[in-house]
């Protein structure tokens, strides 16, 4: 090859936006490289089942010069595994840190193979008890859905480092913020930012494609997306939807789903309507902009008003 194409193909290499590894492992995770040093696999807009082993979320890595931090790790331990696999086939630092973004099995369920690396377990500080408090629930019905054989080997690795203000965590040569935040999504949401390429993790406090889901409190849900509307990041990363997107248009469809079933709700209750009649209509004009919409809405619309009809 001439002086020149060398130099042309290497210009070429430095300029692809994605770079996706596929490692050697036939089933391991799929990710790409969304800034340098900032790894994504992207999970499926679909329920959990024995067809798709529960890998339904987005799951990251970052790589310093030290050490690697995972954010969130699938929804079982085989899908864990793959990452692990994944992240191997990109370097073979320390995995030193396991984050979850908040307690939901199909964040934290492949923890359990990244025990061998012996890395801090971190996370929101009411995490731990969300977990212990749920564990039975979820490895049953995980289970349940993803069948005996997807689902061997996976449990609740509690978090070993409850984040209670915010904390850096160095990789060497570039830090992780950690921000615990009030209760949205759940009561125990902890988002990330890379300082070094200003991505930031949301985990599920940003649902893109796939209808958001309410396990905590849509009206704070409501007040955390207008602060991180406030925000300034090079690039974000969903709990739920694409590798990467931008702010603040990231935040707007579920903003405005979010507010379509508060305001519907609220209606709704000022009128003397009941619970039943709610969940029939409140928020249906979101209808066809969701995956999902019908596996989970009704459920979104029972919290909402429960929540709600006591102010």
């Amino acid at each position: 090859m001439s002086r020149r194409n060398v130099v042309l193909a290497a210009l070429a290499i430095a300029s692809a936006p994605l770079l996706r590894y596929r490692p050697a492992h036939a089933a391991a995770a799929d990710v790409s490289e969304v800034a340098p040093g900032v790894f994504v696999h992207q999970g499926r807009y679909e329920v959990q089942s024995a067809a798709n082993g529960g890998d339904i979320a987005n799951a990251s890595f970052v790589v310093g010069s030290d050490s690697v931090a995972v954010i969130d790790t699938s929804g079982s331990a085989k899908l864990g595994a793959e990452l692990r696999d994944a992240i191997r086939a990109v370097t073979d630092k320390p995995i030193k840190y396991v984050i979850n973004t908040h307690m939901h099995p199909d964040h934290v369920f492949g923890n359990a193979a990244f025990e061998q690396d012996k890395p801090d377990f971190v996370g929101h500080y009411k995490l731990a008890r969300a977990l212990g408090t749920r564990k039975d629930g979820y490895l049953a019905a995980n289970e349940q859905m993803i069948g005996a054989d997807g689902f061997a080997g996976s449990k609740i690795v509690l978090p070993t480092v409850g984040i209670k203000e915010a904390t850096k965590l160095d990789l060497g040569g570039r830090e992780l913020l950690l921000e615990p935040q009030p209760t949205a999504h759940t009561d125990n949401d902890l988002i990330v930012t890379d300082l070094k390429t200003g991505t930031l993790f949301l985990g599920d406090l940003l649902f893109s494609v796939h209808v958001p889901t309410i396990d905590g409190s849509i009206k704070g849900w409501l007040e955390v997306l207008d602060a991180m509307g406030q925000r300034k990041a090079a690039r974000v990363v969903p709990g739920h939807g694409p590798k990467t997107m931008e702010l603040p248009e990231a935040l707007e469809p579920e903003q405005r789903y979010l507010s379509a079933i508060a305001d519907d709700v609220q209606q709704q209750i000022a009128a003397g309507k009941t619970l039943e009649q709610a969940t029939a209509s409140a928020g249906f004009s979101e209808k066809d902009a969701w995956k999902l919409f019908d596996q989970y809405h009704v459920r979104n619309v029972t919290a909402a008003f429960a929540e709600l009809e006591w102010e």
